[in-house]
């Protein structure tokens, strides 16, 4: 059977009708070449005798190159469909060739009028001539930097021309203009990264680009192997199967970054590790991503296994299903933990699901106590009620504890609770008298101690009144209950565990992830940011029994955001240190994006209706050519402000949509959530609306911590305003009243 490749394709996205003419081309091609009816042909007059079209219908033709090895059936390269006339003109120019330099499969073009697919490198040469000639003299060229030179260049395999011009570039939008048209997408990438100082062997290694490699490229089995480089890949795509074949056709957003990976990312996808492994990168480089194909790598690779790929909230978890049925319809999404196929659900909702199913054996017997015993001390195994969100503070009050405002806090409290008391599992005041308190902070004297402890009891007694539990407690208790059960001989209920937005776990989650999975190969696989963290504290995860020291890697190149985009979002982390969850710093070095556009523009309005009406010129601006509305989100900080922007939007003509628990499904209005909500989310557009110095909630919070801890809940702050401003694809505008956020970095207005 012919084997289809995708590979790169200038047209926009075909109309219904035109996709399902295309969709019934292709699988019958995959079928069979030889159906009279498909008309695959060759053209006269092509660069590349390879080159065929085929009959989709009497108005559309598909563009293909066949490469037949002489081992292997034919492969079809698929190009594209156009209108008759437009495919036998792409025709005549495309030819697809082996780079001499590094034995990568190459898309090129014969002259820049062909098609707009692969712009031609002369007129690469001519866009960023003027502005090389008007750099004034002194500045240097960026790459000299690094002692790069044309030959290094095109030593790697980029086009000569592109080469000679990249080390004139002497700034960024220079660079930028060879990224967004060099011939093809792995020489973009390597220039990106050669130009922010990434040594070339490190890009020689990202790209799996190897020795010089000689050959003629005539041959068609070499042509092959060129097509399976990794670096080839990021362009040209093999369909397995007809899912993903459907999917490419109709789904080409989505399809793109599902058939083609970077390098880099396809490792960590289909990665052999002998324990766990930890995936980090700045918002946007792809972390999902590698986490999605890696649930399907291991699924297709033993049908068999028990795979379990979760996250912090349920909203994040509902997507990561949604995108995982795209990804592959063909899975199996598995509804019970321990069954073969993959489960898809937030932590907290696993913890739930274990101990519904194991109620009748986490409770104390005859044999000694049970889980629940372990961990809260004697009192019923009733724990599936959720505890009252006001029960620490009914807590503190009833206890009538001594303790200072700062300590008598929820934050305090709930934070001491869940990082110290629970994961140690203390049941009695003489263990939390003894207890370590590594990373808190705040000292605690026995005097303290036993104050605090005062206020635990009486949240534990109200809550096994109630017969409910917090959601650490309900992870903690499932743990503990799964060790029990995993040393009573009866196993683990997974082969696999694979984590997004791992940084926003704590201490008992991490336990109980750590307990779903025997240690071994392949077990947990944790994607995380560590300035992305905008809940809970500061974590190591060795401590929880999750070593990833030598097997932890971090990604640097931005997939969502413009390049102005990103400098924004890091500007507000300028000057403030994250640590990642292998107690090392968490960097923005490298960072960077392969994409150009508006830089994000900042408004001062003079009072809170002027902020409104501010907002609604925007939103009215962005939405007036757009078919697409539901692409631009408005994020705020409370759903208090969110209700009230949506009633004064409305006001002024504006309809939207305020998204509170659910991911946004319908279509046509903006979008308003709260930042905490658009965790995971992605937006054309997007408008920060409300950062005033004043309307920051966190900030006012802050006030009533103690002094140890303020530090940390500041750089909570920043990681919220950085998460919500790199939820903006192509634009972002920032909106307040009054005196700005310090949070906020300079920006244009």
């Amino acid at each position: 059977m012919p084997q289809i490749v995708f590979g790169p394709q200038p047209q926009a996205k075909l109309d219904g009708a035109a996709q399902k003419a295309a969709y019934a081309f292709l699988a019958k091609l995959q079928q069979d070449d030889t159906v009279p009816g498909l008309h695959i042909e060759p053209i006269n007059g092509t660069k590349d005798p390879r080159v065929r079209t085929g009959r989709v219908s009497d108005f559309w033709r598909a563009v293909l190159v066949k490469v037949q090895g002489q081992q292997s059936e034919a492969h079809y390269v698929y190009l594209g469909t156009y209108p008759h006339d437009d495919a036998i003109a792409f025709a005549k120019k495309v030819t697809l060739e082996i780079n001499p330099r590094n034995g990568i499969a190459e898309l090129i073009l014969a002259d820049e009028q062909s098609a707009p697919a692969v712009v031609e490198t002369e007129q690469v040469s001519a866009s960023v001539e003027k502005a090389v000639d008007e750099t004034p003299a002194e500045r240097f060229p960026l790459l000299s930097a690094w002692d790069i030179t044309a030959e290094t260049l095109e030593s790697l395999g980029i086009e000569p021309r592109i080469a000679r011009r990249a080390v004139t570039a002497r700034t960024e939008d220079e660079v930028m203009a060879l990224v967004e048209h060099a011939p093809a997408e792995w020489q973009g990438l390597a220039l990106l990264d050669l130009a922010t100082g990434t040594p070339l062997d490190e890009v020689r290694a990202k790209l799996g680009i190897g020795a010089t490699t000689e050959t003629s490229g005539e041959d068609d089995d070499d042509l092959l192997a060129a097509l399976q480089h990794p670096a080839a890949r990021l362009e040209f795509a093999f369909i397995e199967d007809d899912a993903d074949l459907r999917a490419a056709i109709e789904s080409t957003d989505f399809g793109r970054w599902r058939v083609f990976l970077h390098p880099e990312q396809r490792r960590y996808a289909v990665g052999d590790w002998n324990g766990p492994y930890r995936l980090s990168g700045g918002a946007g480089t792809g972390k999902t991503v590698v986490l999605l194909h890696r649930a399907r790598h291991l699924a297709k690779q033993d049908p068999t296994s028990r795979i379990i790929l979760t996250t912090f909230n349920k909203t994040l978890a509902a997507s990561l299903e949604e995108n995982l049925r795209l990804l592959d319809p063909e899975l199996t999404i598995a509804q019970k933990l321990g069954e073969p196929g993959i489960v898809v659900a937030n932590v907290d909702a696993l913890a739930r699901r274990v101990l519904a199913s194991a109620e009748s054996r986490i409770g104390s017997s005859e044999q000694g106590p049970g889980a629940v015993a372990k961990v809260l001390g004697e009192r019923s195994p009733h724990v599936l009620e959720p505890t009252a969100k006001a029960a620490w503070d009914t807590a503190a009050g009833a206890a009538q504890s001594a303790l200072p405002a700062e300590l008598r806090t929820e934050a305090f409290l709930a934070t001491e609770y869940e990082t110290v008391i629970l994961p140690n599992r203390v049941t009695t005041r003489e263990a939390y008298l003894r207890v370590r308190r590594p990373g808190r902070g705040v000292a605690l004297d026995r005097a303290r101690r036993n104050a605090i402890w005062d206020v635990v009891e009486a949240f534990r007694s109200a809550a096994a009144a109630a017969g409910s539990t917090h959601f650490d407690e309900k992870a903690m208790i499932a743990a503990t209950y799964l060790d029990e059960r995993a040393d009573s001989g009866e196993g683990r209920l997974a082969d696999h565990v694979l984590v997004d937005e791992g940084q926003d776990l704590g201490p008992t989650r991490l336990k109980f992830l750590r307990a779903l999975v025997a240690p071994g190969r392949n077990d947990l696989f944790l994607a995380e940011d560590s300035q992305q963290r905008i809940y809970g504290q500061r974590i190591v995860l060795s401590k929880y029994d999750i070593n990833v020291r030598g097997r932890s890697r971090r990604l640097t190149l931005n997939y969502r955001t413009t390049a102005q985009v990103l400098q924004f979002a890091v500007g507000v982390l300028q000057n403030a240190e994250f640590v990642d969850m292998d107690a090392e710093a968490a960097t923005s070095a490298g960072y960077r994006s392969a994409r150009s556009g508006p830089v994000p523009v900042a408004v001062a309005a003079s009072s809170l209706v002027d902020e409104y009406e501010k907002a609604a010129q925007i939103i009215r601006g962005w939405t007036a050519d757009d078919g697409a509305p539901e692409t631009t989100g408005i994020l705020v900080y409370t759903k208090w402000d969110a209700e009230k922007l949506q009633r004064a939007l409305l006001e002024r003509g504006v309809e939207t949509r305020f998204v509170a628990n659910d991911a946004p499904a319908e279509k046509g209005k903006p979008v308003i959530m709260t930042m905490h909500r658009s965790k995971g989310m992605e937006f054309k557009r997007v408008l920060l609306f409300g950062l005033s110095a004043d309307s920051v909630p966190g900030m006012h919070h802050l006030e009533k911590l103690p002094e140890a801890e303020k530090q940390d809940a500041l750089l909570r702050e920043r990681s919220l305003l950085y998460v919500a401003s790199t939820r903006a694809r192509d634009e972002l505008a920032v909106l307040w009243s009054g005196e700005r956020s310090e949070l906020l970095p300079t920006m244009q207005g």
